[in-house]
């Protein structure tokens, strides 16, 4: 099988979903702690909530087959950290986000294997991702990049208190015009549904400040949304019902950002 799928769209919009990935490597999950092998840090069922949405815009979508456990595409390849001074997972992580051990005792991965898997599951990823980006923009001249994420409400190793329903990062403003931003943030500041944040606790990923040249019409954004707004938080089950109104919300997001 494929270390991801990619659908290629139409339209000056790419949707990337680094933390979809469920799957593990059976020489990698031998030596995982059980709690581990249900891969809870998932961003569960994402795709439910963008597929509707990328066939409709005619987008393209990339997605990872692999866990996060494995390797976490959003990180930099070096490992260094994206918010200095906080806690946070690494590009290999060695404990979920509720603070327990991935791997058995002695089991963690060394340096060699870290950089194995860099190679081996994190480069393809990210060469398709650059691909894709030069496609769009050299059929259309610009490309919005889309981040899509999910994270539970409550993760307190990571921070204080619940989590806004949507957060939107930009790097500050960094990765996209201000126009963008502003049209973005004047969506989520009309949702009376959804409690909001622009750049606060999650100012996007590696993906986000790496790929983002606004200057040459290529934007990021990251949407990181907490995951009660759509599934039950136990269970990691789908919920119909709420997630109707997210995606109705996600999609003026994404109308947003596409505009001219």
């Amino acid at each position: 099988m494929d270390d991801f799928s990619l659908t290629c769209g139409n339209a000056p919009l790419l949707i990337s979903l680094p933390h979809d990935g469920t799957a593990i490597p059976e020489e990698i999950a031998a030596r995982m702690s059980p709690a581990a092998l249900a891969v809870p840090d998932t961003d569960w069922h994402v795709h439910r909530l963008y597929a509707p949405l990328a066939e409709a815009l005619g987008a393209s979508v990339i997605r990872p087959r692999w866990s996060r456990y494995v390797v976490d595409l959003n990180r930099p390849p070096d490992d260094v950290s994206l918010y200095p001074g906080q806690r946070v997972t690494g590009l290999v992580p060695n404990v979920t986000f509720g603070d327990e051990p991935i791997y058995r005792s002695g089991a963690e991965p060394d340096a060699t294997e870290l950089a194995a898997r860099v190679d081996r599951f994190w480069r393809p990823y990210h060469m398709a991702l650059q691909q894709e980006i030069n496609r769009l923009h050299a059929a259309h001249g610009r490309v919005v990049l889309w981040e899509g994420h999910s994270i539970r409400s409550l993760v307190p190793m990571l921070f204080d208190g619940r989590l806004p329903d949507l957060n939107l990062g930009t790097a500050e403003g960094r990765s996209c015009r201000p126009a963008t931003r502003e049209r973005l943030a004047a969506v989520l500041a009309a949702e009376s549904r959804y409690t909001h944040a622009v750049d606060g606790r999650f100012k996007g990923g590696y993906i986000t400040r790496h790929y983002a040249e606004p200057t040459r019409g290529i934007e990021a954004i990251q949407l990181e949304i907490s995951q009660v707004t759509y599934l039950d938080e136990d269970s990691f089950a789908f919920d119909e019902a709420r997630a109707a109104p997210l995606v109705a919300t996600i999609r003026r997001l994404l109308e947003s950002a596409i505009a001219s």
